[in-house]
């Protein structure tokens, strides 16, 4: 079932437009990406979805319902976190929660503010004043205020952003966790494209305030021919290379490892050429296409297209 659906959204400021007839659904239970360069309209939309924004042309409807005539009523159940939003400096972490409880319909919100805090680590820095946190302890507190009323629809701006390795594998595993227990529906907006291969269920390409691409991103990557060939090349570098230049493939050098882009059908042959030639590697991975391949690939492009 369909849980949000943005319906032709367009959004105009003067003579820019910065969205563009996008349309897309979120079902009930699914984590979402959405992806695009900057300036590729990621933030315009969902400004929308949350209704800070009204569209020009287009609706944005939750749980069947218009988000214009029922405003209170979803936003009731929706929340959002972003690592660029700041929260009142001068309160404290306790203070940021507890005033934003009130917000919404809780029951008990002592206990809901302490179920948070635990779960997002913030014992530590509970009655620090935000502007004593630092980034990533800033983007934790934003996480846990987006899950204090129990949301059904989440939408997260780049929700790792800030946070050490450790902390993002973490925080990535409580919002799969969220979605797994709850049924939360969630939008995921980032940069890092390994992230949104590991979470996301589908994703959304915008660029240039338009839709490019709709699917999940193992059939996107495999829209992408090119594999990256890594070898450690002790003897024959320089006949290596040869090679790739009269193949007219792409390669990177780095010291003594070369990595070559090729076709799977290609690579076959090209190892049998090194051979031939005498080279000789001691080390060699092969790397399918990932979605930030196609990122690379396909958003250049359109970009271009569009020109």
């Amino acid at each position: 079932m369909d849980i949000l659906q943005a319906m032709s959204l367009t959004k105009k400021f003067g003579k820019f437009t910065a969205v563009n007839n996008v349309s897309f659904s979120l079902k009930e239970g699914e984590i979402l990406g959405l992806l695009g360069a900057n300036g590729a309209g990621k933030t315009t939309t969902i400004q929308m979805l949350l209704g800070v924004l009204t569209p020009t042309n287009g609706e944005v409807r939750y749980f069947g319902k218009n988000l214009l005539e029922n405003r209170e009523e979803i936003l009731e159940q929706v929340n959002f976190s972003s690592t660029y939003t700041q929260l009142p400096w001068l309160l404290t972490v306790e203070e940021n929660l507890t005033y934003t409880s009130y917000l919404y319909e809780i029951k008990n919100r002592k206990e809901r503010v302490r179920k948070l805090v635990e779960v997002f680590r913030l014992n530590k820095l509970f009655k620090e004043q935000m502007k004593e946190l630092s980034s990533g302890e800033v983007t934790r507190v934003n996480l846990a205020k987006a899950f204090i009323n129990h949301p059904k629809v989440l939408l997260l701006d780049e929700p790792t952003a800030s946070l050490d390795p450790e902390t993002s594998d973490y925080i990535r595993k409580i919002l799969v966790k969220e979605r797994n227990m709850f049924n939360v529906s969630i939008i995921w907006t980032s940069h890092n494209m390994g992230e949104v291969e590991e979470v996301c269920d589908r994703v959304v390409f915008i660029n240039h305030g338009k839709v490019i691409a709709n699917d999940t991103p193992e059939k996107l990557a495999k829209t992408i021919e090119i594999c990256h060939v890594a070898l450690n090349v002790p003897d024959g570098l320089k006949r290596t290379i040869e090679i790739c230049q009269n193949k007219k493939v792409h390669y990177k050098l780095e010291a003594r490892n070369i990595v070559v882009d090729l076709k799977e059908k290609d690579i076959p042959g090209f190892l049998r050429e090194l051979m031939d030639r005498g080279v000789v590697y001691d080390q060699i991975s092969i790397d399918k296409p990932t979605l930030e391949d196609y990122f690379l690939q396909v958003a250049p492009k359109k970009a271009k297209d569009e020109i």
